[in-house]
């Protein structure tokens, strides 16, 4: 594994439809070991204080494999960039190394996790509780149900199957849809 690559950051949330940083290169990339679920509460994002939305966070998984987005940074403006990040993932988020898998070839690079414990964590819940929490939320990047649409739809276009987002868009769908009679 060659640690010496340059800053690469792994995106397995908003950060795959929105980046919303400068990057130079964009490739699909994996993490092992994890995998992504809805344990986190958004309060400045996606839901506000009093109606919190729900957003991804990396859960460990021994057998499973997290697909998203790997970003490699300009080596120049990381340190900024990252600063920036920072901000923009405080709600409980710390930055972490991980190892990525990059077209079979591994490296390490780094990516935001919400840890069990932290000030949001909302940890695990039936699908339709957290449906439900998400079909209220909205906040100053949107709602939370697109959040959880514009994730899913951008997987798909990934060819990525996620069980856990595609129940909850599923279940968000139903939700929605006109009832038949």
């Amino acid at each position: 594994m060659d640690r010496t690559n340059p800053c690469w950051l792994f995106g397995y949330g908003s950060l795959i439809f929105r980046p919303a940083i400068p990057f130079v290169e964009r490739r699909p990339a994996r993490v092992r070991g994890w995998t992504r679920r809805f344990w986190q509460w958004s309060t400045d994002h996606r839901g506000e204080p009093w109606r919190p939305g729900r957003v991804v966070t990396l859960a460990r998984a021994p057998e499973d494999v997290c697909w998203g987005m790997a970003y490699r940074l300009d080596e120049t403006a990381a340190e900024t960039i990252l600063a920036d990040l920072d901000i923009r993932e405080r709600g409980g988020y710390v930055r972490m190394e991980i190892e990525l898998e990059l077209d079979g070839e591994r490296t390490m690079g780094l990516t935001y996790q919400a840890w069990p414990g932290n000030r949001n964590y909302a940890g695990p819940a039936p699908l339709t509780e957290i449906a439900a929490q998400v079909e209220k939320a909205t906040g100053p990047s949107g709602t939370n149900a697109d959040y959880v649409r514009d994730l899913h739809a951008t997987l798909s276009a990934l060819d990525v199957e996620d069980p856990h987002v595609a129940a909850l868009a599923g279940e968000l769908d139903a939700a929605t849809a006109p009832s038949r009679r």
